[in-house]
């Protein structure tokens, strides 16, 4: 999100931020629950025995009824609750992650067959029981159990609501929406389960634990809030249909406002996402997705979108992201390639509310009429909604937008392309921002390079989640580290974590030579270090991305000597296991303390690094400098990286076994180190090999050397 400190922190009284002005405004003084539907009528997916003819999209179905079909009789996936247990043993989570999520999954896929196909009701029934007899929704990498019971199982008698917990309970709601009537006509009592377990399961821990981590009570908003609330929502909306239940109906319906609200508050106005496009989807789409039903459930009196700058912002942050085909700008934990399963749907109807033509556009690039409109994975409340929506299914996809720039502010990123509304030609990314971001790596300065929208100056993204991902031994993890971004390592040190450890913008310019100049001697730890100046230029008139850094020390004495010449370790030779397994950043003054325990330790290295995919070798252009030479993924026309003056380089291979990793960039990555201890300045840059720059010197970004 961004920097949340001046957001109050309210307590005992309700928190008023933008869509409680918004509601105020639009509602002329009604409270919400005067102007909500009722529950028969507040979801905008009508009852299965309401469809009319040709509502659904027919291939979808006719997929998910084939797969249904085929499962039916089968032994459902199974969770266990050994594998519960392992995240506090061994650290694995998907083990007990991948049969829970295929279970909601077919139940999904089985929800939708049975609303053309009744034959397939029996199974919903089972899928339904199997979800109320689970001990828990929670996923157990969230619970807290161990440290409330002493338990490494769930505590049935004191549930925690995380996104498992609202996943579930948002699944039964739609079912219940979509199947209820015949429900009631062949099973009757199994609506009154659903009821009474999101009670217990859900309503009841949300309204009587206020102290959530999600909340964001301490201005701390991330993608958990929109995407829980959201799910409470639907669920309140929808089982909340007893005469009796209509205050406590009410009294969720305005704390899911007010939990939406402090997400929408520290929302940038620029509507940027520091965890970067692939949580945009769990985070701002949630929102957006959250505020289209109440827009709904309200007959339109509610819509906070057309009048909220920060919302409408937000709903063109996905194609300012895009890179070309299937990459996109990652950041924090996100992937440069995503899954392209996407409620892209979602997005068009929210950009077609804000009027963001750009953003329809780029929804609509991703529809295939040839394919099924919506994937199980994407959940039963996002299937439903792009499976009957009638202007999303009769889109044909058109060119893609590709913005020429784009700055964000909040999180101090600048992404621009060679050519206006074209992937091809050179692309880059630069990003100052703060090591204490949410889903936060240690990348303060790093930048990204693609040749014709594939990434060959990369972020690698992130490994499979364990116990190690969200505690204290985070950065023991290779990904996260900033000795694996593309930022510089300054006398043996890397960027410590924190919020402290940030970026200054010098200077941004986003016309024909669009730039971003930052400090980062803020982003490290290291004595003496007076400045570290980086600035990122895109020269359209040379068709090249140039790198230029620039560097001061307190004194002479300062500054560290320059290492050893080793020899150039060349690729594929695998990297060395103390390097996948580095220990998280010292304080200077504790590596200080450190290095003095050991009189014959060989100079601290000084160097650039650059973190490259596809095939990497060091070469000597057509000039006699020096070069590595980059055959990207997937074809792209070939990169040339060169720099100024003389460093020793070395390519630093990294094999890649994990399928977080492996499905993006293949078996190994490759990191460029060039040595720049002795020196002041460096320049690097990078062109497509069939460009010809012009005649002339190249004047560096920065100081001449």
């Amino acid at each position: 999100m961004t920097d949340t400190t001046d957001i109050p922190v309210q307590s005992g009284t309700a928190f008023r931020g933008p869509l409680s002005r918004a509601l105020d405004e639009q509602l002329g003084g009604r409270n919400l629950d005067e102007v909500i539907a009722d529950p028969d009528h507040a979801l905008p997916v009508p009852p299965a025995s309401d469809w009319p003819a040709g509502i659904a999209d027919a291939r979808t179905l006719a997929e998910m009824t084939e797969r249904a079909t085929a499962e039916q009789g089968t032994p459902w996936p199974q969770p266990r609750a050994s594998d519960a247990a392992r995240y506090h043993g061994d650290g694995n989570r998907i083990a007990w992650e991948t049969p829970a999520f295929a279970r909601q999954e077919r139940l999904t896929r089985t929800a939708v067959a049975a609303a053309g196909d009744p034959s397939l009701l029996a199974e919903v029934v089972d899928g339904v029981i199997l979800l109320c007899e689970q001990s828990s929704w929670c996923w157990p990498a969230h619970d807290d159990t161990l440290a409330r019971h002493s338990s490494v199982l769930a505590t049935v008698t004191d549930p925690y609501l995380d996104l498992g917990a609202g996943e579930v309970v948002g699944q039964l709601a739609w079912i219940d929406q979509l199947l209820g009537d015949q429900l009631d006509a062949q099973y009757p009592g199994v609506r009154a389960r659903i009821r009474h377990e999101a009670r217990v399961r859900v309503f009841e821990p949300f309204v009587r634990r206020r102290d959530w981590h999600w909340l964001g009570l301490d201005g701390d908003a991330h993608n958990w809030n929109p995407w829980i609330h959201g799910n409470v929502l639907v669920a309140a909306l929808r089982l909340l249909d007893a005469p009796s239940d209509a205050a406590e109906r009410a009294r969720i319906l305005e704390l899911v406002v007010e939990g939406l609200d402090r997400y929408v508050a520290v929302l940038p106005e620029d509507g940027a996402i520091d965890e970067g496009y692939a949580y945009w989807w769990n985070g701002a789409c949630r929102l957006l997705e959250a505020l289209d039903l109440l827009t709904f459930a309200t007959g339109g009196a509610f819509d906070p979108v057309p009048s909220t700058r920060s919302l409408r912002e937000t709903v063109a942050f996905p194609h300012r992201m895009h890179l070309g085909g299937g990459w996109f700008v990652n950041a924090a934990d996100g992937q440069a390639k995503p899954s392209s399963d996407q409620p892209w749907h979602s997005l068009h109807r929210t950009a077609v509310r804000a009027g963001d033509a750009d953003a329809q556009a780029f929804a609509a690039s991703h529809r295939r009429p040839s394919e099924a409109a919506v994937v199980e994975a994407e959940g039963l409340g996002r299937v439903l909604r792009g499976l009957t929506d009638a202007a999303w299914l009769q889109l044909s996809p058109p060119a893609p937008p590709a913005p020429a720039s784009t700055w964000l502010p909040s999180t101090q990123m600048l992404v621009a392309r060679e050519r206006d509304g074209s992937s091809s030609g050179l692309s880059v990314a630069v990003k100052g921002g703060h090591n204490d971001e949410n889903h936060n790596h240690n990348d303060v300065g790093t930048f990204l390079v693609a040749s014709d929208g594939v990434p060959v100056i990369v972020d690698a993204g992130r490994p499979s989640y364990d116990a190690r991902t969200f505690s204290n031994r985070r950065y023991e993890l290779w990904p996260m580290q900033s000795e694996w971004h593309n930022v510089p390592l300054i006398a043996g040190r890397g960027q410590p974590t924190g919020r402290e450890y940030a970026a200054d913008v010098v200077g941004v310019q986003t016309g024909n030579a669009p730039s971003l100049e930052l400090e980062l001697a803020g982003a490290y730890d290291v004595a003496g270090l007076e400045s570290w100046r980086r600035e990122v230029l895109l020269d359209r008139e040379r068709a090249e991305v140039r790198i230029h850094d620039a560097w001061r020390w307190a004194s002479a004495d300062a500054a560290p000597a320059p290492a050893p010449a080793s020899s150039t370790e060349l690729w594929p030779s695998v990297v060395r296991e103390e390097l996948n397994n580095t220990a998280p950043q010292l304080s200077a003054s504790d590596a200080d303390a450190t290095d003095a325990t050991s009189s014959s330790a060989a100079p601290a290295p000084t160097q650039l690094r650059m973190l490259l995919a596809g095939d990497v070798a060091l070469a000597s252009d057509s000039q006699g400098d020096d070069s590595a030479v980059i055959t990207p993924l997937g074809g792209a026309p070939r990169v040339h990286v060169t720099w100024t003056g003389t460093a020793t380089a070395t390519l630093t291979p990294i094999e890649l076994d994990d399928p977080m990793l492996t499905d993006v960039w293949g078996p190994r990555l490759v990191r460029l180190d060039l040595d720049v201890a002795g020196r002041s300045t460096m320049t690097v840059t990078v062109r497509q090999e069939h460009s010809t720059p012009p005649f002339g010197d190249t004047n560096a970004v920065g100081d001449a050397e």
